[in-house]
């Protein structure tokens, strides 16, 4: 097992894809292709997966449905490494709901949104639900970083960070690199700091990110190995070249129905990742070709 417990506590670091949900054409979980898409990504040597996050469709999946993509993942898996589930829900009832039935049946770690409904929060209501969260459950918690209208600002990560010991890391999601390189710089010692920026992963892993987990990591994992790798090792024109690379595969990915162009791109490389599930539609020819065309340029599609 490649990955460290320090005090029950997970490390998180490298690259982790948020992996689809697999739906078929009645509209239902596809566990076959679940585990293909496992497979594809533990034989490019991924450092974690997740499920259930913002690419999986988390927030469109019942509580049964939510259970059955853990069970399956962790089962599946088998230990080989961490398995996280993101918990996108819109109070403490429901998310404590989500995250027994993810710890339950094994998941290492849950990725957790702030409620992301249109109402706002109180900075001592977001400390609090996050606190009492990872309190009650009693199992390693990442913050996920990506509401655009209710961020979890460094006042109240740091407070976290001192106080709730299943704090394990941050997924920061929100397109401001000054953003990152504060939190670095504040808890970077303390806690993983996991960069989802994701045309800026070069710039992230430079100022310190300790990982991506990112959904161009579910399209390109390899590339973004390559380019962790790089940075790792100073190697800083590869890894510019690599990060443009990149930057042209989510130019055409990283749009407003981004889990249906993640399907499609995976497809295009060979890897079966289901339909989309409603309202998302399926993307038309055009954006398909589109897709196709940011994927061969980037050098990963014939």
């Amino acid at each position: 097992m490649d990955y460290v417990y320090g005090d029950d506590l997970i490390k998180l670091e490298g690259i982790i894809p948020p992996l689809p949900t697999p739906f078929n054409a009645e509209d239902e979980f596809d566990e076959s292709l679940l585990k293909g898409l496992i497979d594809w990504y533990l034989s490019i040597g991924v450092n974690g997966i997740a499920v259930c996050g913002s690419t999986g469709e988390g927030y469109a999946l019942t509580l049964d449905e939510y259970l059955r993509v853990c069970k399956t993942a962790v089962k599946y898996v088998g230990g080989r490494v961490p398995v996280i589930a993101g918990v996108i829900v819109n109070s403490l009832k429901q998310a404590l709901a989500y995250g027994k039935s993810a710890k339950d049946v094994g998941v290492d770690a849950l990725m957790v949104t702030p409620p992301y409904y249109i109402f706002t929060p109180s900075e001592e209501g977001l400390y609090h639900y996050f606190k009492t969260l990872a309190e009650k459950l009693e199992m390693p918690l990442i913050i996920y970083n990506v509401v655009p209208h209710i961020p979890v600002r460094l006042e109240v990560l740091t407070r976290l960070v001192s106080d709730v010991k299943y704090l394990v890391g941050i997924k920061q999601s929100r397109g401001d690199i000054s953003g990152l390189a504060d939190i670095i710089k504040a808890v970077g010692d303390k806690i993983s700091v996991m960069s989802a920026i994701d045309d800026l992963l070069y710039p992230s892993f430079v100022l310190g990110a300790r990982g991506a987990l990112a959904a161009i990591c579910t399209v390109v994992p390899d590339l973004c190995l390559k380019l962790y790798e790089c940075v790792r090792l100073g190697n800083l024109s590869n890894a510019l070249n690599i990060h443009n690379r990149l930057l042209t595969v989510w130019r055409a990915v990283g749009q407003q129905d981004m889990p249906a162009r993640v399907k499609v791109a995976l497809k295009l490389r060979g890897i079966e990742a289901g339909e989309p599930r409603s309202p998302l539609l399926p993307v038309s020819k055009i954006v398909e070709e589109e897709i196709r065309k940011a994927l061969k340029e980037a050098g990963v599609l014939k």
